[in-house]
């Protein structure tokens, strides 16, 4: 071939080169190098490209891609190189060096409708959301909250009617029982976050009254019997209850553990019923006076101590009017220990005024519902 001017270049003003013509008007440049059209001519041969041609209207807008009018004599990067050799021949033109130099890259636009650069890039999983437990975690505080003088009152006056009722006879202990339940079933849901669960509340509930009613025809003899079978037929009852839900695998397991708890602390605190009725007013008067001593303004340990020695001392007291006598302080204090833990279960995971007056009134009275059983057993 021979090397010999293009004749009828000006044929094709869309693919003229600016930097080769020497045009003296820097706006007259620019508008020779913001349409593309055509075939791609090679530099180095001055013939076109071989290769199949790009579709029409492809253009690139200097403007739009950051290049001013001074920035290489107006040409946009890659307007002097060949097509890329992608597959098929197809693609964009080369960006990188050409034979008139390198061309700084610009800065990829904003797509219509996208975020403004201040903020950060978009994100495909989002952000999690951090509960007050897990921030307190992180800051290096306690995630314990105690629900204090209210709820503990609350207790209290519970635990004392309670103790008041079982002097009376059983059916009139049922009345308090059954209110301590119903909180106990309610206050574990939402101890755990589910809430509303009205079908596991009232599956709890229901097991918390189906045991109730096994012992009184069963009598006191027969308590381990009443309670132990309606909590097994219970676990059954809430295993299938989450076999028909819909839900994922995990929440369904979630679910059923929650639901068994529930039921078994609720159905556990029948145990009052069975209870030897001196034992029931000592117990209930003890964790009365445990609850009442443990939300005063002490350091912690030293709280404890008070609350286990004033529940020894009201079980000394009331003991002394029962005819348990001395042996109430043994009965007080471990009906406190279960107290406490009971408190302190309803204390975790920074839980809310709701959670403290249900499960911080419910679960230390029922909590301690094993101990003033066996505990009543043993000393009598």
């Amino acid at each position: 071939m021979t090397n010999q001017p293009y004749e009828g270049y000006d044929q094709y003003p869309q693919q003229g080169w600016p930097a080769q013509q020497g045009y003296d008007d820097a706006q007259a440049a620019q508008q020779y190098t913001q349409q593309w059209q055509g075939q791609t001519w090679e530099t180095q041969v001055g013939a076109p490209a071989a290769g199949p041609a790009y579709p029409p209207q492809q253009a690139y807008d200097a403007e739009q891609q950051g290049y001013g009018a001074g920035q290489q004599g107006g040409a946009a990067p890659g307007a002097y190189g060949p097509p890329s050799t992608g597959p098929g021949g197809y693609g964009p033109p080369s960006t990188g060096p050409g034979a008139y130099g390198s061309v700084p890259a610009a800065p990829v636009p904003d797509a219509p409708g996208a975020a403004s650069s201040d903020y950060g890039p978009a994100t495909v999983a989002g952000n999690a959301r951090v509960t007050d437990a897990q921030r307190a975690r992180l800051e290096g505080r306690s995630p314990v909250i105690e629900p204090g003088i209210q709820p503990a009152a609350l207790t209290a006056l519970l635990g004392l009617l309670l103790s008041g009722a079982a002097a009376v006879g059983s059916y009139a202990l049922l009345v308090p029982l059954v209110v301590l339940q119903a909180v106990t079933a309610a206050g574990w849901f939402r101890l755990n976050g589910m809430w509303p669960a009205r079908q596991g509340i009232a599956l709890a509930f229901l097991g918390a009254l189906v045991a109730d009613a096994a012992l009184l025809t069963a009598g006191r003899e027969n308590a381990p019997a009443a309670i132990l079978g309606t909590l097994g037929v219970w676990v059954l009852l809430s295993l299938v209850m989450q076999l028909r839900s819909h839900a994922d695998p995990d929440e369904r397991m979630y679910g059923l553990m929650a639901t068994v708890a529930s039921a078994a602390l609720a159905i556990v605190a029948t145990g009052h019923l069975a209870a030897d009725p001196d034992a029931v007013t000592v117990g209930a008067a003890a964790v009365a006076v445990a609850v009442l001593a443990r939300a005063l303004p002490l350091p912690t340990p030293a709280s404890v101590v008070v609350s286990l020695l004033a529940a020894a001392g009201a079980g000394i007291a009331v003991g002394g009017m029962t005819g348990i006598g001395a042996k109430g302080a043994l009965l007080g204090a471990g009906a406190a220990v279960c107290a406490l833990i009971g408190h302190r279960v309803a204390s975790y995971d920074y839980p809310s005024r709701f959670v403290h007056f249900t499960a911080g009134v419910a679960l230390p009275l029922a909590a301690a519902a094993p101990a003033v059983y066996i505990l009543g057993r043993a000393i009598s």
